[in-house]
């Protein structure tokens, strides 16, 4: 009998067990059925318990880990809830950051194992930490549609096959399958709930009630020609956050890989990721880094079905220069390096590495249930205000419900967009910094929130505009 290698593979989160390689001759497609029926691979158990009796008066992350000096002098004090937009980056992750520009400047200073392959490898290390993974499942990659690019593009497809995904997918999870039509590879999206609508019409969209069976409608949205259903695990303007093990499970059984965008709930909660084939994640929001550079995770059976893209250090030796550089005859890396394109950016390593780190001493676990009190402190303050009342029992439904990531998605309510432009602007001018997506004004909270924050909130919002 055949051990099976993918229960032979699970490590702690944050271990590597080291790069191995494969064969460089390409991979016979193997079915999706048989991938996704195999338990995720590494998905390790949080490292961090969520401490009791923790609450919202006590942030996980000291609001002291970042600067909030107002840009003028005498302006209201910064309460920045945009890491859904893009998250501010921390002193240390700064900090690294000039270091290493120092570094470059000087390009003799450079330390090959300390800081060419040790901040990558870190990188790797926390954000293996952060997503409750193997580091040796992950891949440095630019951004989140980079990373979806490597899967899209690393496939085999066949004219006919679809990909089936959410209605209003953020264009990050959209264009990277669309492409494929060249290949004779079609996209199919499905509405969510009773009057979802997006694109031209996503003002005109009832938001998301919180009976919504998201999940049943995608999957009853399958076909014998689906390959991949790709979906974002927290949907980018109204908040939703979908069930991925619910959509794993189910996924399986019909022999489609789920695909996700991980970029609105990585950093402020651990994914579910058993029986995910693909996770992907940019740097510059939740997980609080510079732009540029972010984690792609892959089940080690979707991976070593994908074709590499080809980069340099993706190969086995790739760095030991004894060895000519121009001997070919070498096998591309099993582990994640292999899906990687080259060296990546080195600078915003130094930062991501950091920020990455600061997350998982904080406890992504604790930030998770820290954020959660947060949304039902500000919910049932608002549900006195008059004119929120009515939004805010939606949303705490859908927060009752395990719906609500980091993001407090406010429906326009039929104000229109000039009235939420307004209400965003007399928020800036009071110093509290949110952010409108599709006809929904999006405060989203994270690890330095505090109490007095959910007043300022409060407080903005019950005044009308002038």
């Amino acid at each position: 009998m055949t051990k099976d290698p993918l229960s032979a593979s699970r490590t702690a989160a944050g271990t590597t067990s080291g790069s191995t390689a494969g064969s460089a001759a390409e991979p016979a497609r193997e079915p999706a059925s048989e991938f996704a029926r195999e338990p995720a691979a590494g998905i390790a158990p949080a490292a961090e318990a969520v401490l009791e009796g923790d609450s919202a008066g006590s942030p996980p992350i000291q609001p002291t880990a970042f600067r909030w000096q107002a840009s003028e002098p005498g302006a209201p004090p910064v309460l920045w809830v945009m890491s859904c937009s893009e998250g501010p980056v921390p002193q240390v992750s700064l900090a690294a950051l000039v270091d290493f520009l120092d570094v470059e400047a000087r390009p003799w200073t450079l330390d090959w194992e300390e800081q060419f392959v040790g901040l990558p490898q870190r990188v790797r290390h926390h954000g293996a930490r952060v997503l409750g993974v193997r580091a040796e499942d992950l891949s440095l990659v630019s951004t989140t549609t980079a990373g979806l690019v490597t899967v899209a593009q690393g496939m085999r497809w066949m004219a006919g096959e679809e990909i089936v995904t959410p209605l209003g997918e953020f264009p990050t999870n959209a264009w990277p399958w669309r492409v494929l039509a060249a290949r004779g590879v079609r996209v199919r999206e499905v509405p969510l709930w009773p009057g979802h609508q997006a694109g031209a019409e996503c003002w005109e969209s009832a938001p998301p009630p919180p009976d919504a069976d998201p999940e049943g409608r995608l999957l009853a949205a399958l076909t014998p020609a689906t390959r991949v259903l790709a979906v974002s695990w927290v949907r980018f303007q109204d908040g939703l956050r979908l069930d991925l093990l619910r959509l794993a499970l189910a996924c399986s059984e019909r022999g489609v890989l789920l695909v996700v965008d991980g970029i609105q709930g990585a950093g402020t909660a651990l994914p579910p990721l058993a029986g995910v084939a693909a996770f992907a994640v940019g740097g510059h929001k939740h997980l609080l880094a510079p732009q540029g550079l972010g984690l792609l995770w892959t089940h080690p059976r979707l991976r070593h079905q994908l074709l590499p893209p080809g980069g340099w250090l993706s190969v086995e030796e790739a760095t030991n220069f004894a060895r000519p550089s121009t001997d070919f005859h070498r096998p591309f890396l099993k582990s994640g390096e292999g899906l990687e394109e080259g060296v990546p950016n080195l600078v915003l390593a130094a930062a991501l590495g950091r920020s990455l780190e600061l997350l998982a001493e904080a406890s992504v676990a604790r930030i998770e249930e820290h954020i959660d009190h947060l949304a039902a402190r500000f919910l049932a303050a608002l549900a006195e205000v008059p004119a929120w009342g009515r939004e805010a029992r939606r949303l705490e439904g859908l927060r009752q419900r395990g719906r609500l990531g980091p993001i407090v998605a406010l429906h326009h309510r039929g104000e229109g967009a000039e009235a939420l432009d307004a209400r965003l602007q007399a928020g800036f001018d009071a110093g509290i910094y949110a952010s409108i997506r599709e006809g929904y004004l999006r405060v989203a909270f994270h690890g330095w929130h505090r109490p007095s924050d959910i007043d300022r909130l409060v407080q903005w919002l019950r005044h009308e505009p002038v």
